[in-house]
């Protein structure tokens, strides 16, 4: 009998610990990104109790050891957006519990761990049945769309398809790190480099550092980093990165490995 007790529990615990992975052709086991990373565009968690929260286009989902409150989710709703500050506040509820969430970018420490997060981020939350309402604060970050995390070789500038003879070497492409929050490339005569910044909605192409080589006449890198640093937006599909502010389209990348 104990045997087969420890046999069952050791398959317990394999099946919970099974992760989607592949081996890739350097035997490698690595984890695989699905449309799954795509549902949540920010998260927080906090301490003492501990919580956590995700927040969606769809749905935002509020966990935590709290009795009564282990697991609440809130239909998604627009941010109400301070206008001297980059601060948002979720006002959300549902039949049984309302709440006021507040994500400021200031940096934020882990109580625990130590980790700084770029966002501090408070909770007030209280079942309806409730007087009291309970007031947290944690900290959190935006999910950069693993989907930019890609080398992209630029097709179009400004609405036009570029040609070599615009750059007299080879097309300006960027080699984006989502994970890092940074990038690096060629800008059709100098390498650059570069941070991102990424919250819903919003895509930035930050401060942007380029080797200092003369350009020959003609060639558009500057034409090119100017629309890099005007980027406000982004899509992507059909192995496209597409660029873009509310004014126009600026750049329109093609996926090459």
């Amino acid at each position: 009998m104990k045997k087969i007790l420890s046999i069952l529990l050791l398959s317990i615990l394999i099946i919970g610990c099974k992760t989607t992975a592949s081996k890739g052709s350097d035997g490698n086991i690595s984890t695989s990104s699905t449309e799954e990373d795509l549902k949540y565009y920010f998260k927080a968690t906090g301490n003492e109790p501990f919580w956590g929260i995700k927040m969606g286009n769809e749905e935002i989902v509020f966990t935590s050891l709290i009795p009564g409150k282990e697991k609440i989710t809130f239909p998604a709703v627009d941010a109400i957006r301070a206008m001297d500050a980059n601060v948002k506040m979720y006002q959300v509820s549902n039949e049984n519990t309302s709440a006021t969430i507040t994500i400021q970018q200031l940096d934020c420490q882990d109580s625990m761990s130590g980790a700084i997060s770029p966002y501090s981020v408070k909770v007030e939350i209280r079942n309806n049945s409730e007087l009291e309402t309970k007031k947290l604060s944690g900290c959190g970050k935006y999910l950069t769309d693993y989907r930019l995390h890609d080398i992209w070789v630029l097709e179009e500038l400004n609405g036009y398809k570029v040609f070599a003879t615009d750059f007299q070497k080879e097309f300006p492409r960027l080699e984006i790190n989502s994970t890092e929050n940074r990038f690096s490339g060629f800008g059709g005569c100098n390498s650059i480099t570069g941070q991102i910044f990424f919250e819903k909605d919003l895509l930035r192409f930050t401060k942007v550092v380029s080797t200092l080589m003369a350009c020959p006449q003609g060639n558009k890198e500057s034409e090119f980093l100017k629309a890099l640093q005007s980027t406000t937006a982004y899509s992507i599909g059909n192995n496209q990165l597409t660029l873009s502010n509310p004014s126009a389209k600026l750049a329109v990348f093609k996926k090459v490995d």
